[in-house]
Order: structure tokens, then sequence, then C-alpha cells
């Protein structure tokens, strides 16, 4: 079922492992080097043509010193932390909710409340575009931080059941059933019992919200216009001319728009694996 470790194939499986994952790590890091290498390019190197050569200059001070002082970037930046911390805020914290219940407890129609949770999953984004839209125009959510916050939520919530609910259901019954017994409340089973030992979970899967919801663009285009209210993702056009684009400068705005889902995986890389993993071997 599971693939056979590395270290018990063939010889000449493992000198090709070992030649190949070098070139497989170059080509997958190349589009991120090429995006570092473009932002301390001048202007004039891609007027030339000059796009793979040596930088002319190096112009590293000057392209993040416009993309900080002179554009709208601070703005964007700080229009998506007031659209992604909320929205991990609610998905995370109704889906525990939501696991909560449809992991512990057991009645007619459980399965069918979380299949209706998870199937928005299973539909495409093209395909809800327009009703989507036209339901926040006409409760006057379009081109609003908050429309883009409710329908991340709304969206997120689906997946983070899922994942909240099967979690939940691994975790030790006795627990619940000896909390039951001494007469605790629900809401305290769930509060001092169940949230603590949902923590690993609860850390991947703010990762997880996060850099979806940090690195949307689809959503941010569609739901929103104009500095007031867009993302990071969806400001960096703000680049483009009339007649061509400031390569140097959506390079160097792109590489800023990233460190942040980055920061956030490395604070919490411990308990994300441990969110990942538990459970995983017995």
């Amino acid at each position: 079922m599971f693939p056979k470790p590395i270290e018990k194939r063939s010889r000449a499986a493992q000198v090709s492992y070992q030649a190949f994952l070098p070139l497989a790590l170059v080509l997958w890091l190349l589009p991120l080097l090429a995006v570092a290498l473009f932002s301390i390019k001048s202007d004039a190197d891609f007027s030339s043509g000059n796009f793979w050569g040596v930088p002319s200059s190096f112009e590293f001070f000057n392209n993040y010193g416009k993309v900080f002082f002179e554009s709208n970037m601070p703005r964007y930046l700080f229009n998506s932390l007031l659209i992604t911390i909320p929205t991990v805020i609610g998905a995370v914290g109704l889906s525990a909710m939501a696991g909560f219940a449809l992991g512990v407890y057991r009645f007619n129609g459980n399965l069918l409340i979380f299949f209706m949770f998870i199937a928005g999953n299973f539909v495409p984004f093209q395909i809800l575009m327009v009703p989507v839209r036209d339901l926040t125009v006409n409760l006057n959510l379009y081109d609003t931080k908050t429309g883009l916050i409710l329908f991340h939520i709304a969206f997120q919530t689906g997946f983070c059941t899922l994942f909240m609910r099967n979690f939940i259901r691994a975790l030790p019954f006795p627990l619940i059933e000896a909390a039951r017994v001494e007469g605790v409340a629900e809401w305290r089973i769930f509060w001092y019992v169940v949230l603590p030992l949902m923590k690993p979970a609860i850390a991947a899967l703010a990762v997880l919200v996060f850099t979806f919801i940090w690195n949307d663009y689809f959503w941010a285009v569609v739901l929103t216009q104009g500095p007031g209210s867009q993302p990071v993702t969806a400001g960096i056009t703000e680049f483009n001319s009339q007649f061509r684009a400031a390569y140097h400068l959506m390079s160097a705005g792109s590489i800023v728009a990233a460190l942040p889902p980055v920061a956030m995986f490395f604070l919490m890389q411990k308990h994300f694996i441990a969110g990942l993993t538990l459970g995983a071997v017995k």
C-alpha cells in the first residue's frame, strides 16, 4: 500500500534518487530564483532584453524602496492582514465547533450534514464566480474587506470541518465519557477537554488556511477593486503601466508578498508537522 523506503531499495535506485533530487530541487526553485533575480534588476535591463543575464546595475534598494515608499504596497499588505487573520480565526473556530458536534455526537443525519459541509469544496471556483459576485452586490458587500472575509470563512469552513471532525474522532472517547459522568456541561467538555487536545490540529489548519487566503488571487480580483479593499495579490498589478509591465517592481512586490506566509510556516513549523502526523502511527 505504501511505497518502499529508499533505504530498502536497490543501490541503483538509491544512486538515481540522490542524483535527481538536487535537479528536482533546482527546477522547483527556478521560478522563485528568477523572480528574485528580476527584483534586483533595473528597468533598462528589461528594455534591452537582458532578462536572464547579469544585472547591469544592482537596484535592490531602489526597487524595494519604490515598492514600500512610492506605491500602495504597504496598504495592500495591511488589507491582506485584515482579510486573512479574521478569516483564519473564523474558519478554524467554526470548524472546531462543527467538528466537535459531528465527531462526538451520534444522531440520524450526521453523515448527511457532514457531506453538506464538504460538498462545496468540489464545486469549481469559475462556476461560483457570477452568483457569489451578484450576492455580494445585492448585500452591499462588493468591494469590501468584510465581503471577502465572509466568503472565505464560508468556503473554508467545509474543508476545515472535514479536517477537525476526523481529528476529533481519533481522540480517546473515554475522556469525554468520564467528563460527562462527572456532570461537566457539554460546552465545558469542548473548551477544557477537547480543545486543548486539538492544538496541533488547530496550528496545522491555521497555517494551511493562512497560506491559502493570503495567496488567493481569483476571489481578490472578482470581489474587490482598488487599494481600499484589495489584498496584496491583486494589488501587485498596480505596477503595470499602460503599454508594458514594470517587471522589476512586480518581482520585488511578489517577494515582499511571499514573506508573511513563509514566516508563518517557519514560526508554526513544529506544530504544523505535529498536527499533520498525529495519529499517523500507533
